[in-house]
């Protein structure tokens, strides 16, 4: 879960967006990887890598729905939730999915993000994808989900760490949605539809750092 004062520093940062620049990184998983991975992380990294790389091989060619359900039991099944201040010492961290995985922990924006990114590398057309913040009524948390749209005004379903099943936004009353992004854009979220468009997703600080990471192909 995210604390509040994060939520409030992501809201503060939409004061800044003004430009669109959409993600472009391609996952690549070469075998001085693998070793590299082995070396400083153990064997259990490498599996975990090495078993997200069959994943991207062998889903490539699933239905979307198929994809949803295969990207997000596998995230929820090698993962296991920590705080970005045990896991890295800070109080907030955005890991890429190498990242996420040779740790084989992370918090609820790391499974978000690590969702998106292999989801969109499996095919899954980048704008039907949000990066959703959430507020988790009954636990007055802020969180993080990922949400798809099948179509623009479809109510999207929701990927999330929580809760195993993939379920519609309108079943899930536990969340209420307060802002979406993804590489090209920043909305208003809402239940029913993609919401109000209010810029880009560049002036949004860890998604700029995380979008660096990746092309630099740090793990």
């Amino acid at each position: 879960m995210l604390a509040n004062k994060k939520l409030t520093s992501f809201l503060v940062c939409l004061l800044s967006l003004l430009t669109l620049c959409p993600v472009v990184a391609d996952i690549q998983i070469s075998a001085e990887l693998l070793v590299k991975i082995s070396e400083h992380y153990g064997l259990n990294a490498r599996s975990r890598v090495e078993q997200w790389q069959a994943l991207l091989l062998t889903a490539k060619d699933l239905p979307e729905q198929e994809k949803l359900i295969k990207v997000n039991d596998f995230f929820n099944q090698h993962i296991r939730f920590r705080n970005d201040i045990s896991l890295w010492g800070v109080s907030d961290y955005w890991a890429t999915p190498l990242e996420l995985l040779t740790k084989g922990a992370g918090d609820c924006e790391d499974y978000s993000i690590a969702k998106y990114f292999t989801l969109k590398e499996l095919g899954v057309p980048e704008e039907k994808m949000r990066i959703t913040y959430v507020k988790a009524v009954e636990l007055n948390q802020a969180h993080m989900v990922l949400t798809y749209f099948a179509t623009v005004r479809s109510i999207p379903a929701v990927l999330d760490n929580l809760t195993i099943e993939i379920k519609p936004a309108t079943e899930r009353l536990d969340l209420k949605p307060v802002y979406s992004f993804n590489g090209s854009g920043l909305w208003l979220a809402k239940i029913r539809g993609n919401g109000k468009k209010v810029g880009g997703s560049t002036g949004i600080n860890m998604w700029a750092e995380l979008k660096e990471r990746m092309l630099n192909g740090d793990i």
